[in-house]
Formats: structure tokens, sequence, C-alpha cells
């Protein structure tokens, strides 16, 4: 069931996120830098790599932490639809920001365990951070949130078709274009921000426009990822978290 706020017309753009997902992270770090210079509303939507896996042998089709950081990623979501219901729509976008530092703007080594960030102990500093009551950590296991992940999961992808993976933009929702991407492995200058967003919205304005893709990419410029931001990574085709399917 969509959540509060829905349906104002307000916002300019959808963004459709998983937490645990670090290109959806990247691509969501370019977009506030564009809002610093640009005067545009972002609406801030789930989209489960869980939920959209359900059908998936994890053993067989993923590397042995995939089944884990996504099951992660669907817990912090349960705890962000809850956060919205009970405090608005305009707390979701602050929350993923805190959530999206604390897993992926952490060097490795920092890092004690991937599965922490699951757990009310990884939640905890997150929720003080933002100004959310604690006891929303309670929803990491309540899995009758799963319901409004798994509409907003379904919304995204009748927008794009099945085929995608995270994150999901809708621009000039609702009858603008939506589509995956653009996955982005480093984050761009100011000035190249703002560049990178014109051609995206360029293309977004035509009704007819379908795919971009290539599968070579270079890891993500993310400390988690032990890549300094800015320096020059191995490029490979690199799947990371952000592909729905296992190929």
């Amino acid at each position: 069931m969509p959540g509060p706020g829905y349906g104002r017309g307000m916002a300019d753009l959808r963004f459709y996120f998983d937490p645990v997902c670090p290109f959806a992270w990247m691509t969501s770090k370019w977009v506030r830098m564009v809002g610093a210079q640009r005067d545009h509303q972002v609406e801030w939507r789930f989209i489960s790599l869980r939920l959209l896996n359900a059908h998936v042998d994890y053993a067989a089709q993923f590397p042995p932490e995939y089944e884990a950081g996504h099951t992660a990623g669907l817990r912090l979501l349960r705890v962000a639809a809850r956060a919205r219901a009970e405090h608005g729509p305009e707390v979701v976008g602050g929350l993923y920001e805190a959530l999206g530092r604390q897993v992926f703007e952490v060097r490795p080594e920092a890092e004690e365990n991937r599965a922490r960030r699951g757990t009310p102990e990884f939640l905890a500093p997150v929720l003080d951070e933002v100004g959310l009551p604690a006891e929303l950590a309670a929803a990491l296991d309540d899995d009758s949130w799963d319901a409004t992940v798994q509409a907003e999961t379904d919304e995204a992808l009748a927008l794009t078709g099945k085929d995608v993976g995270t994150p999901i933009l809708h621009f000039q929702p609702p009858e603008g274009v939506a589509f995956f991407g653009p996955v982005i492995s480093r984050l761009p200058s100011e000035e190249e921000a703002v560049q990178l967003w014109d051609h995206v919205v360029g293309l977004a304005s035509f009704p007819g426009f379908a795919e971009l893709k290539r599968s070579l990419r270079e890891r993500p410029q993310l400390p988690a990822f032990g890549v300094a931001a800015g320096a020059t990574g191995e490029q490979e085709d690199w799947h990371g978290g952000s592909r729905r399917q296992h190929r």
C-alpha cells in the first residue's frame, strides 16, 4: 500500500533504492550533489534485492555473502517503511543517507562483520543520528512491513520491466520515463554532476529511450571496497549488489 505523501505530484524524481546496493548508493550521492545545485525534489522509495531474488537459489547463483547482505537490506527497508508510516515521507532520505554512510563510507578494516548491517546494534546509532526513535529497530524482525516493500518493488519493476537491478529512477512522475540506473562507479565533480544530470534527463525526456549498457565496469570507488575516492579502479565485469538476476 502506498505510504504517506504519495500522489501529491511534488517530486521531480522518484528514486527506488536498496540500502545495501553500492551502485544505488553512488547514484544517490550524485543525485544529492545535483540537488544542492538545482531545485529538484526527490521522493525516496523502496526496492528490495532480497524480494527480487526470492525465487533464486542463492547458494547456486551468488557468492556466499550475498544472501546475508540482501537480507540485511530487506530488514533495513522494513525500518524505513515503518519510519515513513509513523514520521512521514520526508524522513526517508535522511535515513537512507545515514545508513549509506555506515555501510559504504567506512574502510573494510573498520567493518566488524557485514552481517551486523541488519542488526539493532548497527541500526541504533543511525536512528540516533537522524533523530528517529530507537523503537523503530523493532521493525527489523517485523515481516508485516514486507508487503509495503514488495508493493514498491513491484511498482518499480512495472515502470522498467523485470530484467533490471537497482537503482531505478523515475523522472517527472507519474507520467515520465523510468529506467535502471544510471550505474556509476565513481562520484563526479560538482560540474560533471550537473552535466551528467542534464544528459540523463535528456534521455529520460524521450519516451522511446530504452537502454544504454556495457558490462565492463570498475569497482565502486567507495571506502567500503578499499578504493579511495577518485582513484582509478581495476576494470572488470563486477556485478556488486546491483544486479537483480544471477547472470
